[in-house]
């Protein structure tokens, strides 16, 4: 991809640049002012380019590292190269874009997981909670269930933000799709009372743990 081409999407992004949408991202951590629906139609126009993703990654610029993510061919990404770019994605959305569209779909998934959820870094141990969240929902053998909730047990309250709602993630996971350890991961989450005053919008689930489980198994009674 020539140089000449990335100057020109970077123009592009810049031209997408609305104040009030930089406003209501930065309020999440999020340091761009492109609006998401625009920065996917620029992704559709672009289709798959593995080069210039990377070209746009290594500006550092948060609108293009997210129109990278949207072009790029995850299976392409090697587990070190991965590594890296995580470790770089500091903006919130950065983060949960590249674990959920390229690295849940990478063939170096599990050794990822593996090692980040171990990381003494808070932020990128909640990508491995993340991806052990997926693993419950879907491909919970293997895992030690009762381990991961005695670990949020003990960790769960006291842990920085990101990780913490990623623990909590993983705790409502648990207790939604694991009957059996459904009135452990409810009274974890009583006890604990993680996020149970957050606010939340009418007619959305809240965040609190023991709600959420009930609103989730409810509807998968009704269905």
């Amino acid at each position: 991809m020539t140089d000449t081409a990335l100057a020109e999407v970077m123009a592009e992004l810049a031209a997408l640049e609305d104040p009030k949408a930089r406003a209501v991202n930065e309020k999440h951590g999020d340091d761009h002012g492109v609006k998401l629906t625009r920065l996917r139609a620029v992704a559709k126009r672009l289709k798959t380019q593995q080069e210039l993703a990377r070209e746009l990654w290594a500006t550092d610029d948060t609108a293009a590292r997210l129109l990278a993510l949207l072009i790029c061919r995850p299976k392409a990404f090697e587990r070190d190269e991965l590594d890296a770019m995580l470790r770089q994605a500091r903006a919130p959305k950065v983060h949960d874009w590249l674990v959920n569209y390229v690295v849940k779909k990478n063939p170096h998934t599990e050794e990822l997981r593996v090692a980040w959820f171990a990381d003494p870094d808070p932020v990128v141990a909640s990508a491995g909670w993340a991806l052990t969240t997926d693993r419950v929902a879907k491909r919970p053998e293997g895992l030690d269930l009762p381990g991961l909730l005695d670990t949020i047990e003990a960790e769960m309250r006291d842990a920085p933000e990101r990780l913490q709602w990623a623990m909590n993630h993983c705790l409502a996971q648990i207790g939604i799709e694991h009957a059996e350890l459904r009135a452990r991961a409810v009274a974890i989450g009583e006890r604990l009372e993680v996020l149970k005053n957050y606010p939340t919008s009418p007619g959305c689930t809240s965040p609190f743990a023991p709600a959420w489980i009930a609103e989730m198994v409810r509807r998968q009674q009704v269905t």
